[in-house]
């Protein structure tokens, strides 16, 4: 009686989660256009004039879409600038062909691929969170790419423990797919407003950040599971990579919070700036995780003031 019971429950909760699946993306449908690259495709949105000089590519963080990128900072910058956001690899409407397309490296030769077929020779490029170690990624492996790269609150250098209990059971094989299609859409309905909170503080989540960011999105099983990927594989990717960060030659300016409880700064962004050659560092108190939303006119102007000084150094080269 009790297997049946179980059995029933799972089967209730799998209707739920795909009923939930179409909700969600009937709410949140695709604003782009699609991009085939290495078997998977890439999601991608264009904003802004595409003829104002270099353009700027934005790489969202984990848990997230490109959403999450565009609004407040993206649409500021798109008043003068060429902006294209991504959906990275498994996350919003672009999809995955591996498990092992959660790697910053892969990620990059994806992304790189897609702005090879946009037509887009180099940019300027704008991560956040997890992304601070494609970025750095992307611009190790391809730096014909890269004009300027510009971090907020990176995730660069292995760290102690681990990235959440339940992300790790959702990379397991079987019992992490069973759940993702039982209980993670219904669940997170209840927690996902709560943890986009706590990834805020000390500053206030924006009132209707929830649905601007289409965080809902996450809750599909797909993208939860991709999402997890990501983060249990990180620091093994970044302990690879972090040999290399005296490497790169194009400049940077990081921008990190002191109280920043999701991405320590003294763990990430002071190691990264005291070991790129051409790096400028800016830590400010009281600042949270979420520095495209709390400080994104400091922020836009630091991407312009870097674009300023890169193309009349592109001239003089050229």
């Amino acid at each position: 009686m009790i297997v049946i019971s179980v059995v029933t429950a799972l089967v209730l909760l799998a209707l739920a989660t795909q009923a939930g699946i179409v909700a969600v993306q009937r709410a949140y449908p695709p604003q782009g256009r699609m991009i085939a690259v290495e078997g998977a495709s890439l999601h991608v949105v264009e904003i802004g004039p595409r003829d104002a000089g270099l353009p700027i590519v934005m790489l969202h963080g984990a848990s997230s879409n490109l959403e999450a990128m565009r609004r407040p900072l993206g649409d500021l910058l798109a008043q003068n600038h060429r902006v294209i956001l991504i959906d990275r690899p498994g996350h919003g409407w672009s999809t995955r062909a591996r498990r092992k397309d959660s790697t910053p490296e892969i990620q990059a030769r994806m992304i790189d691929e897609a702005l090879h077929k946009l037509g887009i020779e180099r940019a300027v490029f704008v991560v956040h969170s997890w992304s601070g170690a494609l970025g750095a990624r992307i611009t190790l492996d391809h730096p014909g790419r890269v004009a300027g790269l510009v971090m907020l609150a990176p995730v660069t250098h292995p760290w102690r423990g681990g990235v959440g209990r339940y992300n790790e059971i959702i990379a397991t094989p079987v019992i992490g797919p069973l759940l993702a299609y039982t209980i993670t859409l219904p669940l997170g309905y209840f927690v996902a407003e709560s943890g986009a909170r706590n990834v805020f503080l000390p500053q206030t989540m924006p009132d209707g950040f929830m649905q601007d960011s289409a965080t809902p999105l996450l809750l599909r099983p797909r993208e939860f599971i991709a999402n997890a990927y990501d983060l249990v594989t990180l620091k093994d990717a970044v302990t690879e990579q972090v040999g290399r960060y005296g490497e790169i030659k194009a400049p940077v300016t990081i921008i990190a919070g002191e109280p920043d409880k999701t991405v320590k700064t003294n763990i990430h962004a002071r190691p990264f700036a005291a070991t790129v050659p051409n790096a400028k560092l800016i830590v400010l108190p009281d600042l949270g995780h979420m520095v495209q939303n709390a400080v994104p006119d400091l922020v836009k102007t630091e991407i312009e003031t870097m674009i300023d000084e890169i193309v009349p150094a592109q001239a003089a080269a050229d």
